[in-house]
């Protein structure tokens, strides 16, 4: 069962400063039936402008993972972590017992991310946060975990859950294939191009809310840059 969400159609609002699209129920947008797809709970995609953005506010149980688009996201937090993630890589935060962060666009231009967040299968473990350099040219054609709960993605950031998000770039009519274990569900957005999943089409920034589908197939109608969550139900 492959179900598309198509981007106009999603929840979110226009702050000025923030454009926000919610692929899940979040802040004013709900919607009964979009709480989460398993483990996985929030799917922003978020237009930041620049000389703005989020200024500190606290978070706790919660895999926070952010996937830069375009532009870059400069963090820092009340840990004494400061980082600065481009384009097509990805930070982690892990808000365990708490944490305070603040998450700005210091660039010229406007800065476009992913901030997908994942409930973890742990609690009482304290704060972390990492950011970590994925090339491009690392995941043409194939996914590469960039962030993972399982010991043998052992080069992706790690995560306190039972999921990885993966990323993967294809030229148009490539394909790439990614197994799918028993019962795992999977959310699927190109963040570029349009893609074929399984025989359903996505436009760039759609989501495809997946189960039951034991081997994914996507092939690329236009140059597609994708991201994948693989999570527990």
């Amino acid at each position: 069962m492959i179900e598309r969400r198509p981007f106009d159609a999603l929840g979110g609002a226009d702050h000025g400063w923030l454009n926000a699209k919610h692929h899940f129920s979040f802040a004013n947008f709900y919607d009964a039936s979009r709480m989460g797809w398993g483990a996985l709970r929030v799917w922003n995609d978020d237009t930041i402008a620049p000389q703005t953005g989020f200024p500190p506010h606290p978070h706790s149980d919660m895999e926070i993972i952010t996937y830069v688009r375009e532009g870059a996201i400069t963090h820092q937090d009340n840990l004494g972590n400061k980082g600065r993630t481009i384009a097509g890589d990805v930070q982690v935060m892990s808000a365990g017992t708490g944490i305070t962060h603040a998450e700005y666009n210091l660039e010229p231009g406007t800065t476009r991310i992913f901030q997908i967040w994942i409930i973890p299968n742990q609690q009482g473990n304290p704060p972390s946060w990492g950011t970590k350099p994925f090339p491009v040219g690392e995941r043409s054609g194939r996914f590469v975990a960039l962030a993972s709960g399982f010991k043998d993605d052992a080069d992706a950031l790690p995560l306190r859950t039972d999921a990885r998000v993966l990323g993967a770039t294809l030229k148009a009519g490539e394909k790439a294939e990614y197994q799918l274990g028993p019962k795992r569900l999977a959310y699927l957005v190109p963040s570029k191009g349009r893609v074929e999943v399984n025989g359903v089409t996505l436009d760039t920034r759609d989501g495809a809310a997946i189960r039951d589908e034991s081997t994914l197939t996507v092939t690329a109608l236009d140059d597609a840059e994708l991201v994948l969550v693989d999570t527990a139900p």
